[in-house]
């Protein structure tokens, strides 16, 4: 008898904490996932991002050109769609691409709801693609973002914008790669996605889950003359592109430092060769004879290990370093010359703009 209560009770201990678990985890579904969740009458559910959609897509503007013909310019006026934009702030700040707008004559900016207004160039960055637009206008809708949030390898993405001037257009796919945030050129910068981005989609939102701006859209992968569809598309980070406009916004451009020097990340062979214990800093190909590095007399196959005292890693670190820091600033480098060390100052100079 008492091992038959024993069972019975054990039994009835198992099933109390099995429906407590049960219902921990339908409320947590309720709450924390239930927004990715739309219900139908007959009680079931399917996947949607329709509320991230909602709070993205009123920000994402259509960007057309008036194209003006100089010989004719009574008759010309005729929209040619560009790309897209997202408007990050009410005063009606709004990031694309630069090959958006570059050869743009008059820039015309339509809303999602059926606004259109005429925008000024702020300013342009060719060599993270990005410029700064502005626009006039009462109540206009901003792209949410959490500057916080880091996209992961494997974040469901939504591409939104304007391919082929079709209208406004959802994608969806995954986050395939990402890299760093910096101000040197290069698709190590980007995010990856396998979200269609086509003609049109450029100067777009790409935003998670939540309806979060991650990224502004930039390019799809391309062999030869094919165009897109390859599921490789590029997006700048919104971190990136943040700062960017933040410089764009204070000077009209972007002020980037210059050491005036081309490197590589040293290989195990020139080690070797150079008859360094250790494989790890940046190996100076070249000088310019006009720049900072020439003054303070840094010469080709000298390694820098370290600048203004933080461990050199990867040239791709030390470039995005040099083009943050502010020209005029005096730097410390740690540099191996013949196998031996040296600390070297350094003024660093101004990056000339990028000409298009």
């Amino acid at each position: 008898m008492k091992n038959a209560l024993l069972y019975v009770g054990k039994a009835v201990m198992f099933g109390l904490v099995m429906a407590a678990v049960f219902l921990l985890a339908q409320n947590y579904l309720g709450n924390d996932h239930g927004k990715f969740f739309k219900s139908h009458g007959n009680g079931g559910s399917e996947l949607s991002f329709a509320n991230a959609v909602r709070r993205a897509a009123p920000a994402v503007a259509n960007i057309y050109n008036i194209s003006i013909d100089q010989r004719q310019p009574l008759n010309s006026g005729a929209l040619q769609g560009l790309g897209s934009g997202v408007i990050m702030a009410k005063e009606g700040y709004i990031l694309t691409n630069y090959h958006v707008i570059k050869k743009a004559d008059e820039i015309v900016i339509a809303l999602q709801d059926g606004r259109r207004f005429s925008a000024e160039v702020v300013g342009s960055d060719p060599e993270t693609d990005l410029s700064v637009l502005k626009i006039e206008g009462d109540k206009l809708p901003v792209a949410p973002l959490n500057l916080g949030t880091l996209p992961q390898v494997g974040d469901v993405v939504l591409a939104i914008g304007n391919p082929y001037n079709l209208g406004q257009t959802i994608t969806q796919g995954i986050i395939s790669a990402t890299g760093r945030n910096g101000l040197s050129t290069g698709y190590q910068d980007f995010l990856q996605t396998d979200a269609a981005i086509n003609a049109g989609n450029s100067g777009g939102a790409l935003i998670d889950t939540s309806g979060d701006l991650i990224g502004i859209n930039t390019a799809a992968y391309q062999i030869g003359g094919e165009g897109g569809g390859h599921g490789i598309s590029f997006a700048i980070p919104i971190r990136l592109a943040y700062s960017i406009m933040g410089k764009l916004i204070e000077h009209g451009r972007v002020i980037r430092g210059a050491l005036g020097i081309s490197g590589e990340a040293l290989t195990p062979f020139m080690a070797q060769v150079l008859k360094l214990q250790e494989v790890r800093g940046v190996l100076v190909t070249g000088v310019d004879r006009n720049g900072p590095a020439a003054s303070a007399q840094l010469l080709p196959r000298d390694v820098i290990t370290a600048y203004a005292g933080e461990e050199v890693v990867s040239a791709e670190m030390l470039m995005d370093r040099i083009a943050e820091t502010k020209p005029g600033t005096e730097v410390e480098l740690t540099i191996i010359r013949q196998g031996q060390g040296y600390q070297v100052s350094v003024v660093i100079g101004e990056k000339a703009s990028t000409t298009d």
